[in-house]
């Protein structure tokens, strides 16, 4: 449940941190083929279009004064522009994903790559399948993992054995929301944001045991992938038809910012699959 504000009351401000992400600019950006339910290759896309969208949210993020990297695009992987399925980075620890469908399995390499060449002392290749942070929300001091479309439940034994913190399995019902990155967010270390409707009953049952303050989201801005956001603790950055949701987020102490990415869209990601985390 979500916890009401009292009548008369403002709510507290809450504080925003410096974070450090990795983008990969949309420049071989289409939709030729299909893995997920919002794809379709007989729409047409606009790849200028598309990285002007993106632009302006790599834009937003510096102007919160957070510090984005860049890892090149390459011919032949579009969906290398949804940078959160890499990889999970926490502590300095970088677990690469093992992709699901075929089509993307090559960015796998991609990824250890340049986490290598920055230095990254300890990276490993999932032995699982599992989509980096598309499957794993870091919230607080555990990591939320799901599961039932893309990731494979045993990779959260890796990423307990890697990270050293708890994880916990939530399990996703519905295809629309595939990724848990399209059903939950975490707000801050002590809040998070989610669709009940995307998840089976054990697993709302963990969600509110471990979050009884957590901001429930309708459908509609479920939908809208409303969720698939970045806060950075005090700012929320989401998608512009998202309105009903930002309206929730103002009212527990978040500043919101909406942009649009809905040529992004076409392929099934938004503003977080198009972010991933550095946790240094």
């Amino acid at each position: 449940m979500t916890v009401p504000l009292a009548l008369g009351t403002a709510p507290a401000p809450r504080s925003p941190r410096h974070r450090e992400y990795v983008m990969c600019r949309p420049d071989h950006f289409e939709v030729t083929y299909r893995i997920n339910a919002w794809m379709d290759p007989a729409k047409p896309t606009d790849r200028a279009l598309a990285v002007a969208q993106w632009e302006d949210l790599r834009d937003l993020y510096l102007r919160l004064g957070h510090t984005v990297h860049t890892i090149e695009p390459a011919t032949g992987l579009p969906d290398l522009v949804f940078a959160a399925n890499g990889a999970v980075v926490i502590d300095g620890k970088v677990l690469i994903s093992r992709y699901h469908h075929p089509e993307r399995r090559p960015e796998a390499a991609r990824w250890a790559a340049w986490f290598a060449e920055q230095g990254y002392p300890e990276v490993v290749q999932a032995a699982f399948i599992t989509e980096g942070e598309g499957d794993y929300v870091p919230a607080g001091g555990a990591v939320l993992a799901g599961s039932g479309f893309r990731s494979d439940p045993r990779s959260q034994e890796e990423a307990r054995a890697l990270f050293g913190r708890p994880v916990f399995g939530l399990r996703l019902i519905d295809p629309r929301f595939y990724h848990l990155d399209t059903a939950l967010a975490a707000l801050d270390d002590d809040q998070i944001v989610y669709y009940p409707g995307a998840f089976d009953a054990e697993s709302l049952e963990v969600l509110r045991e471990l979050f009884p303050n957590a901001v429930l989201a309708d459908e509609e801005d479920a939908l809208a992938f409303g969720l698939n956001l970045v806060s950075d603790g005090g700012n929320v950055i989401l998608p512009e038809p998202a309105t009903a949701l930002a309206a929730k987020l103002r009212a527990h102490g978040y500043r919101t910012h909406h942009v649009d990415l809905s040529e992004l869209l076409k392929a099934g990601g938004s503003v977080k699959c198009c972010t991933l985390e550095i946790r240094r």
